[in-house]
């Protein structure tokens, strides 16, 4: 079997409200699908998220096309070698979402060509149900609490929201609305994305300790990773790395300088799905747990990488997941089938998930007419300009 043709689709899916952080925001994902043809017929999706933006994603899908073209979708590990070898991205230490989207592909293929579920291939299942969480952006307390009542209302065990505000009183009112809305059961995870200092985080994190929470994720830059270690050790609640932790080279130094108590791995920072088992398996060598963190991403993305986290066991605690923002997905369905908070892990070969090619067109269609809308913003011009019109 040999690959004979890459086909990228831009697509720009909107988000119920905006999502808001620290520094930041958008109002709808913008993802490429990726259909990797083959001489036998098979075909198989991948899909990667619009970073740092579209036209660099698919910059970068045309310049590794000729490397890919007439490769066996088998030889996945030879062909990400050559990739990054011929390719030279082994000069860059977080490889591109478009890389990380051929990959899933192949993987697509290999499992539909041998009627196997991903899971399968990945060693097996440890779990039929992937747990997420459910996304709370920044906005007034009241809302906040509302946010809660809904997701806890949906089953959703453990809550998201972001934090790092000018002012803490800001961000001790939302989580304390949260608490109140999503219940004394519930887990409570919050994310400054660096925003703060490390004598800002340890006083805030005092602050907040009150609220009982699950997790502090990056509460300080991730690139100081000996400030990190120190934070942690000043911290009363369990310390998350993420942009620390990208890839599976960035995981092993977090694990040197005892800089985490949890680690975020990503698929699409790293190379792949497989590459995304062995980040795990390094944490789970230094007796870490792992979660799965997002970019933004819709069906294909989601599903492909349940299976690698449904057969490793230490993928312990809820997911990244854009549930309570998207109004909608691209796959047959639309929006996926959470319950209780989780997704089953599909059953049918390869990814095991199907395009809606009425949703697709649709997307497409609006990406090309309003695609910039969707992209990375800075929170004040979003606040200043109206929410565009539900579709």
């Amino acid at each position: 079997m040999r690959i004979t043709g890459l086909q990228p689709t831009p697509v720009a899916v909107p988000f119920r409200e905006d999502e808001l952080w620290a520094y930041g925001g958008r109002r709808g994902l913008v993802s490429i699908l990726l259909e990797v043809t083959t001489d036998e017929g098979i075909v198989g999706l991948g899909e990667a998220p619009a970073y740092p933006s579209t036209d660099i994603v698919l910059s970068v899908l045309r310049s590794v096309e000729p490397l890919v073209l007439g490769e066996d979708p088998f030889a996945i590990e030879r062909l990400m070698k050559r990739i990054h070898l011929v390719g030279t991205w082994h000069h860059v230490k977080a490889t591109s979402p478009g890389i990380a989207a051929v990959e899933m592909a192949c993987w697509d293929i290999v499992g539909k060509a041998c009627g196997q579920p991903l899971v399968n291939l990945f060693g097996g299942r440890v779990r039929d149900q992937v747990e997420f969480f459910y996304y709370v952006s920044q906005k007034p307390p009241d809302e906040v609490a509302a946010d809660g009542r809904r997701g806890a209302e949906q089953g959703f065990r453990t809550f998201y929201l972001k934090v790092g505000a000018d002012d803490l009183r800001d961000d001790v009112q939302r989580v304390a609305a949260l608490r109140e809305g999503a219940g004394a059961g519930a887990h409570i995870r919050v994310d400054a994305n660096e925003a703060w200092s490390s004598a800002a985080a340890i006083r805030a994190v005092a602050e907040l300790e009150r609220y009982e929470l699950e997790l502090v994720e990056q509460p300080v830059s991730g690139r100081n990773l000996a400030e990190m270690a120190y934070v942690r050790s000043r911290l009363p609640v369990p310390l998350l790395a993420n942009e620390a932790s990208w890839t599976r080279y960035d995981q092993l130094e977090v694990i040197r300088h005892g800089a985490a108590d949890v680690l975020s791995v990503d698929n699409q920072m790293d190379g792949g799905l497989l590459n995304l088992k062995r980040g795990a398996g390094i944490c789970e060598i230094a007796g870490l747990p792992v979660l799965k963190h997002s970019l933004g991403e819709l069906g294909v993305g989601v599903y492909a990488a349940l299976h690698v986290m449904a057969s490793t066991p230490n993928f312990t605690y809820a997911n990244q997941s854009y549930a309570s923002l998207l109004a909608d997905d691209v796959l047959t369905g639309g929006p996926l089938p959470y319950q209780n908070g989780t997704l089953t892990v599909p059953d049918q070969p390869g990814i095991g998930v199907e395009l809606d090619g009425e949703r697709v067109e649709r997307f497409s269609e609006l990406y090309q007419r309003e695609g910039k809308q969707f992209g990375f913003h800075d929170t004040a011009a979003l606040k200043a300009t109206p929410l565009l019109p539900k579709r």
